[in-house]
């Protein structure tokens, strides 16, 4: 006899075939989320929680260097997230990018924001959207395997990160 499947459970499963939340179970439990649909969400939303996921990212791998005052790491973080630098990553991933992730950040880099640049030329800033763009969207799709392919490909070509590392 077959055991039906409790709401949860079948969240969960239908978050494996079309999509997810981008956090791991605990958390979609904790915080009852349901599965989402990335393909369905404007590139400026998609951006929105690339921005802060890249962030983090960003952040995890200042504070992974060592511990030091926190005005050094906020300096050394800061400078990696902000839009000339991210544009600066985008342009060196473009041509890794899958036509799908292609598609997720042309969406981003051309969409209207009500948002202006600040610090960066609008060029930039729209770029620096666009790869938001695409780090939202691998982040719900939840291909972090594909996102940390991408984001260390980025600080590799700028440097941040040595060859050796």
């Amino acid at each position: 006899m077959e055991k039906s499947m409790t709401p949860r459970e079948e969240r969960q499963e239908e978050a494996g075939k079309d999509g997810g939340t981008g956090l791991s179970p605990f958390f979609k439990e904790a915080f009852r989320l349901r599965p989402v649909n990335a393909e369905t969400y404007s590139p400026l939303v998609l951006a929105y929680i690339g921005d802060a996921v890249y962030e983090v990212m960003i952040r995890t791998r200042v504070v992974n260097r060592g511990n030091m005052q926190v005005n050094k790491l906020h300096f050394r973080a800061a400078s990696l997230v902000k839009a000339g630098t991210q544009a600066r990553i985008a342009r060196l991933l473009e041509p890794d990018l899958t036509p799908e992730e292609s598609a997720v950040y042309h969406r981003g880099r051309n969409a209207k924001s009500a948002n202006t640049a600040r610090n960066a030329t609008v060029i930039d800033y729209r770029m620096a959207t666009g790869l938001e763009a695409v780090v939202g969207y691998l982040y719900l799709k939840e291909r972090f395997d594909r996102l940390a392919e991408l984001m260390s490909l980025g600080l590799r070509r700028i440097g941040e990160v040595k060859e050796d590392e």
